[in-house]
C-alpha cells in the first residue's frame, strides 16, 4: 500500500493532492512514507516575523511565550523513518502588548552537528536495528519531544532520555547543554515536570539494560537527589505524577524481548494483558526501598492530566489505552503498520492508590478518544477541575482534529473542531495576569490548514472554547506536526 493510496482512505491528513507540501525539501520525494509527507512533511528553516498579522483582537493582557517541540528530519533516512524520528524543532511565539512575534530554530544536538558535517544521516531510528557500533549511541538523540522550563533556560527533552538541551527563552539560541554543575549525570526522559510551588524540577528516565529507571529531584539551589528503581526488565514509560509528597512511576505490561533485541537489535512492543499495571508512590526524595507498587488492570498511558492528595489516596488522571495492540491489516504493508503504531485511542481516566490499607479503585471518566491533556500548571500536584486535550480522529492517526475543555467536577466537556482539513496542537493555558480562578486565561495552539498549507496560531478564551478563537495569528511559514508544548508566563522570562 503506496503513500498515495494511504492518502486516499486516510484524507487530507497527509495531502489533499497526494503532493508534498510545496516548502518541503526536494528528497522526501522519492520516499514512500507517510510520515514524510502532507501534514508531516519537514520543513527548510522558517523566517522569524517580528510581527504577526491578526485576525480578530490579540487580548492585551496576554504576556508570554508558546513553544513547541517536534521532529524535522534535515536528511533522507538511513532506514524505514518513524515520526518519532525527526531532528528536534522549536517553533515560538511571545505575545506582550496586543502584538506577537515569532521564530523557530532547530535543536543544537551533537548528533545533528555531526550528520550536518556529513551531509546526510549516520543514525537508524526507532524502528531499528539499532546499531551499537555508532558514535555517541545506537540511536540519535535528537531532543525533540518535550519541554521544561528551568532556572530562566528552555530544556528540550527526548523520549527515549537523552540530555538536557537549553534554548535561550527569549530569542532560542542555544545554550549547551545543561548538567546544573555536573551534578545531574544520567539521561532525563521527556515529561519531567517542575513544581511551581518549590521550583523541584523532577526527573525520571529509562533504558534497556539495569538500572532500567533512575527518579530524582534537582532542587532550585542545584543539589542533586537520585536513586535508581528496580524494575523486572526494559519498560516504556512515557510519563511522571507529581504531587506535593510523592511521584508516581510507572511500569505498564507493554515491553520487548530483551533477548530477541541483543540478537536482532530491532524492540518489538508487545502488550501482554496477563500482567497488571503497575504504578509506584514513592516520596519526593525517597530511594528505591520507599516505593510503594500498587497493581491495576493491564492498560498503557502516555500522559497524565494530574494527580493530587486527598487524605490517605493519592489520585491520578491520564489518558488511558485499554488494549495498546497493533493489528494492522496484513494485506496493506508496512506503511499501514506504521501508520497504526501510531492509532492512539486513549479515553481519560482515573486510578487511586491508599497508602494506608493498600486499597486502589479504577474508573473511566469519559470516553472520548482524546489525549495530549494541558492544564493551569499552577494546578501541577493539587486537584484541578479543568484540561485541554486533542481529539485524536479513529480514521487519521496521530494528528488533531479539535480542542476539548473536560470539567472533571460535573464530567461535561466542551469542543471547538478545527475546521475540514486543518489539523491543531499541543494547548496550553495561559493565565490572565492576577488571576485566582483555574480557567481565567486562554488556550494557545499552532494549526495547519491542509487546503493551502498555511499555518497560523490561534488564542482561544478559556472560558468560551466552542466560541472559536478570538484572535489568528498567521505565521510566515507552513508548520509540520509536533508533538509538546510549554507556556511561558511573561514574568517568568529573563
Amino acid at each position: 500500500m503506496s503513500t498515495l493510496e494511504i492518502t486516499a482512505r486516510y484524507g487530507k491528513a497527509l495531502s489533499p493532492t497526494g503532493d508534498p507540501p510545496p516548502d518541503a525539501p526536494g528528497w522526501i520525494r522519492d520516499i514512500d512514507n507517510p510520515y514524510l509527507h502532507g501534514l508531516f512533511a519537514p520543513m527548510e528553516s522558517a523566517p522569524s516575523a517580528e510581527v504577526l498579522p491578526v485576525e480578530g483582537e490579540l487580548p492585551d493582557d496576554l504576556h508570554g511565550a508558546y513553544f513547541r517541540n517536534g521532529p524535522n528530519p534535515q536528511h533522507a533516512p538511513t532506514n524505514r523513518y518513524h515520526w518519532f524520528d525527526g531532528d528536534g524543532m522549536v517553533h515560538a511565539v511571545w505575545f506582550e502588548g496586543g502584538t506577537a512575534r515569532y521564530r523557530s530554530t532547530m535543536i543544537a544536538t551533537e548528533a545533528l552537528a555531526m550528520e550536518t558535517e556529513r551531509g546526510a544521516a549516520i543514525w537508524p531510528g526507532v524502528l531499528g536495528p539499532f546499531d551499537f557500533s555508532l558514535p555517541l549511541q545506537p540511536i540519535k538523540d535528537t531532543a525533540n519531544t518535550d519541554l521544561v522550563y528551568v532556572g530562566k533556560q528552555l530544556l528540550a527533552l527526548w523520549y527515549e532520555s537523552g540530555r538536557l538541551h537549553a534554548l535561550d527563552p527569549n530569542t532560542l539560541a542555544p545554550a549547551g547543554v545543561q548538567t546544573f554543575g555536573g551534578a545531574l549525570t544520567v539521561p532525563v526522559s521527556a515529561h519531567s515536570k517542575v513544581d511551581p510551588a518549590t521550583g523541584d524540577f523532577l526527573v525520571f528516565g529509562y533504558g534497556d539494560r539495569p538500572p532500567y529507571m533512575r527518579y530524582g529531584v534537582v532542587r532550585p539551589s542545584g543539589e542533586v537527589h537520585l536513586t535508581d528503581i528496580t524494575l523486572p526488565g526494559p519498560r516504556r514509560p512515557h510519563d511522571l505524577g507529581v504531587t506535593p509528597n510523592y511521584s508516581i512511576l510507572h511500569d505498564f505490561p507493554v515491553f520487548f524481548d530483551p533477548e530477541h533485541f541483543e540478537r536482532t537489535g530491532k524492540r518489538v512492543p508487545l502488550f501482554h494483558p496477563d500482567v497488571p499495571t503497575r504504578y509506584g508512590v514513592i516520596p519526593r526524595f525517597g530511594t528505591d526501598g520507599d516505593v510503594r507498587w500498587f497493581e491495576f488492570e493491564p492498560c498503557y498511558m502516555l500522559h497524565v492530566v494530574n494527580c493530587w492528595e486527598e487524605g490517605d489516596w493519592v489520585v491520578m488522571v491520564g489518558c488511558r489505552t485499554a488494549e495498546p495492540v497493533l493489528r494492522p491489516d496484513p494485506r496493506d504493508g508496512k506503511i499501514a503498520a506504521m501508520l497504526s503504531f501510531l492509532k492512539l485511542q486513549a479515553n481519560l481516566y482515573e486510578w487511586r492508590m491508599n497508602l494506608v490499607t493498600g486499597e486502589t479503585r479504577e474508573r473511566d471518566l469519559h470516553d472520548l478518544n482524546a489525549e495530549f491533556p494541558m492544564i493551569n500548571d499552577a494546578w501541577l500536584g493539587r486537584r484541578n477541575r479543568f484540561s485541554y486535550h486533542q481529539v485524536i480522529p479513529y480514521e487519521i492517526p496521530a494528528t488533531f482534529d479539535a480542542l476539548v475543555k473536560y470539567d472533571l467536577a460535573t464530567g461535561t466537556h466542551e469542543r471547538f473542531d478545527y475546521g475540514p482539513g486543518v489539523f491543531g496542537s499541543e494547548s496550553p493555558f495561559a493565565a490572565r495576569p492576577g488571576a485566582t480562578e483555574e480557567d481565567d486565561g486562554y488556550v494557545v495552539t499552532f494549526v495547519t490548514d491542509t487546503n493551502d498549507w498555511t499555518s497560523a496560531c490561534w488564542v482561544f478564551d478559556a472560558r468560551h472554547i466552542p466560541d472559536g478563537p478570538v484572535a489568528k495569528l498567521k505565521l510566515p511559514r507552513r508548520m509540520p506536526a509536533g508533538f509538546h508544548t510549554i507556556w511561558v508566563p511573561g514574568d517568568e522570562l529573563p
